[in-house]
């Protein structure tokens, strides 16, 4: 069916972003980095950033940005829950500090007027 006025709302791709900082990269960093994609896989997750060199275009930046992206924040939320990534999640904690946050993404077409109809 046509995404015509009034019809059901398309799906949207959810996302986990995560910001970290003071990495202190050791044993349990490598296993967690060599475990995630794995916890991933399930819920249809894949990295579309994962560190590298941000150019900071206003305000001040630390730390590296990671962004996974699921067809669902749903889909996002099940895997954070999952008892694979709650297993080797304590290796991160304990070597990097940052804050993790799940989103939805925008469907085809939005316009930034659109959040003024929220």
């Amino acid at each position: 069916m046509s995404s015509a006025a009034g019809s059901d709302p398309q799906p949207v791709r959810g996302y986990a972003v995560a910001h970290l900082r003071n990495v202190r990269m050791g044993p349990d960093l490598v296993t967690y980095l060599e475990r995630i994609d794995a916890t991933l896989e399930p819920y249809q997750g894949r990295f579309i950033v994962h560190g590298g060199k941000p150019q900071a275009v206003e305000g001040r930046w630390s730390g590296s940005l990671i962004v996974v992206e699921f067809p669902t924040r749903e889909n996002a939320a099940a895997w954070y829950a999952s008892a694979a990534y709650q297993e080797i999640l304590p290796l991160r904690l304990r070597h990097a500090e940052g804050w993790v946050v799940l989103v939805d993404g925008v469907p085809d077409g939005h316009v930034a007027t659109d959040a003024l109809r929220s």
